[in-house]
């Protein structure tokens, strides 16, 4: 149940020394290329890397938040054509929303690394890092990294008890 899903998705951040198998990695990509984009358009592309050498490279891609990645056995760097949609980071945020719920549907741990307004350096940003990593032409802008695998970690799913009713609104807003 999708419900149950949510509240086991915890932010992995350690993972194990264990490679995940293709058709789990088919399902995640194939899950991704179901996501919703606005009028159909789907501006998104996925470039999935399993190569130890070039996930080490991304993990540097910023100052704090993206060295753990380094122990990830696969990554997924969630690009788009923003020339072909107003809207693609709304859609690259679905698809990598999707990407990290069928990551955990199959028993793997993953964690959202920002990247679009980020940077690698003062006058470089995380995304023409990453672009220079692998070969992105520049009409495509990167929204994030997903680092998925095994997880070396356990974390509580979340209780309902602890959910923000108060956020909640019916029919008009109340304070």
């Amino acid at each position: 149940m999708l419900f149950d899903i949510l509240k086991s998705r915890r932010s992995i951040r350690k993972f194990q020394n264990r490679e995940i198998e293709q058709d789990k990695i088919d399902k995640i990509l194939k899950s991704a290329l179901l996501s919703p984009s606005s009028r159909s358009i789907r501006p998104w592309e996925f470039i999935t890397i399993t190569n130890g050498e070039i996930i080490k490279q991304l993990s540097l891609s910023k100052g704090t938040g993206s060295h753990f990645l380094a122990g990830a056995p696969l990554a997924v760097a969630v690009i788009a054509d923003h020339t072909l949609s107003d809207v693609w980071i709304e859609d690259t945020s679905i698809a990598s929303t999707i990407i990290q719920l069928a990551a955990q549907d199959l028993g793997l741990g993953s964690c959202w690394i920002q990247i679009r307004e980020r940077y690698y350096t003062e006058e470089e940003t995380a995304g023409d890092y990453i672009r220079k990593v692998l070969g992105i032409p520049g009409q495509y802008s990167v929204e994030c990294l997903i680092a998925i695998g095994y997880p070396a970690e356990e974390k509580k799913p979340y209780e309902e008890d602890m959910l923000q009713s108060q956020k909640l609104h019916f029919n008009k807003f109340y304070h």
